[in-house]
């Protein structure tokens, strides 16, 4: 069976699976903010309509120095883009034909983009249920590689490394003449975390991807920025294509940048709501990774393969993420969004259905 490789897209996976899309379905696949887009976006959006018919900004001036004002640091660090996943593929680009090393699980397109970069890929394997990251092991990965992608926090399970592993790990990749490229595409839905941009000014192996499409529930928008030192951004800048990021996703990103408190109260509505699911979770017996943002793995322990939960939930008109194509996973867990509180209300009512009729008893 040819799996989708996103989330998102629901007819893709029920054409996959022989399936007719019901009428009414809940899409837990996609990791976006429920809140939905900060209000003042729409307020501004027919102003943005008066902007369509000039050229994008190819430097995108006033977007950078907003983000490097807030994260202190210079414009000359920063490179806009056409959502993650292109800084992701400008990174594979500029790694063409070397050796790169994936901490699996991880997000797809790293693999992806550089395959067709013609990239040499291996991978260090973190190890369920847990998925700790030890440096001790990973040391032995790193002999002779170019480039280490590391997701922090991690997608699919959630989990964040502590700052003193991803440190320790950029510092023994220093070591070794080996770029880290270190995808923070969730960072902003953690409540507490200790950024590590900063950091760029210390490590010049050090690059960091950031999609803004998360937070902002933006994805058909497209925009995510990277930072490191400038010398990696003028070789990542000669890859990209003029006028990559539209007007629109320019001026949408200045609007969104700045409003902490749309951030902040995300950050809330998750922490609480996740704390109600795996409290759920635990009173079910479901299995759940130790996750600190706005999705997280579940599997059924009475099940050794959750094709059969997924089965059910998809008829039930509940779409979670597969796992089959996330190298160490091959579909032992799915992956679950957290939506709006009616949405994970149901997201209970048909758990709680299947722990019913599918008990310890298996």
């Amino acid at each position: 069976m040819i799996w989708p490789s996103h989330g998102s897209n629901p007819r893709y996976l029920y054409e996959a699976m022989g399936l007719s899309l019901p009428r009414e379905y809940v899409d837990f696949s996609a990791n976006i903010n429920p809140m939905g887009p900060p209000p003042d976006l729409k307020e501004k959006w027919a102003d943005f309509y008066q902007e369509i018919n000039v050229y994008p900004d190819p430097y995108a001036v006033k977007l950078k120095e907003r983000i490097a004002k807030k994260e202190q640091i210079s414009m000359e660090s920063i490179l806009i883009g056409n959502g993650g996943a292109e800084l992701i593929t400008l990174a594979a680009r500029m790694l063409t034909g070397k050796k790169v090393v994936i901490i699996q699980p991880g997000f797809s397109e790293y693999e992806k983009t550089c395959r067709a970069n013609k990239c040499e890929i291996f991978y260090h394997q973190l190890h369920e249920p847990d998925f700790e990251l030890n440096i001790v092991e990973l040391r032995s990965s790193l002999v002779e590689a170019d480039a280490l992608f590391l997701c922090n926090p991690n997608n699919p399970t959630g989990l964040e490394y502590p700052e003193s592993t991803v440190i320790s790990i950029i510092e023994e990749c220093e070591k070794q003449n080996c770029l880290v490229i270190l995808d923070e595409a969730f960072y902003d839905f953690l409540v507490k975390y200790d950024s590590f941009i900063p950091y760029i000014n210390r490590f010049s192996n050090l690059i960091i991807i950031r999609s803004m499409t998360k937070m902002f529930a933006i994805p058909g928008i497209r925009l995510g920025y990277l930072a490191a030192q400038p010398e990696i951004i003028t070789e990542l800048s000669q890859l990209q294509s003029h006028w990559s990021t539209n007007t629109i996703a320019l001026l949408a990103g200045e609007l969104c940048i700045q409003n902490e408190s749309f951030i902040k109260e995300t950050q809330n509505y998750i922490f609480n709501e996740r704390t109600r699911l795996f409290d759920f979770c635990k009173k079910e017996d479901f299995v759940v990774t130790a996750s600190t943002v706005n999705f997280y793995l579940l599997r059924d322990p009475y099940l050794k393969d959750q094709f059969a939960l997924f089965e059910f939930l998809l008829h039930s008109g509940i779409i979670p993420r597969h796992t089959f194509n996330f190298p160490g996973l091959e579909g032992r867990w799915l992956r679950f969004a957290i939506k709006s509180y009616e949405e994970n209300n149901q997201l209970m009512e048909v758990l709680a259905l299947w722990r019913q009729h599918h008990h310890s008893s298996l």
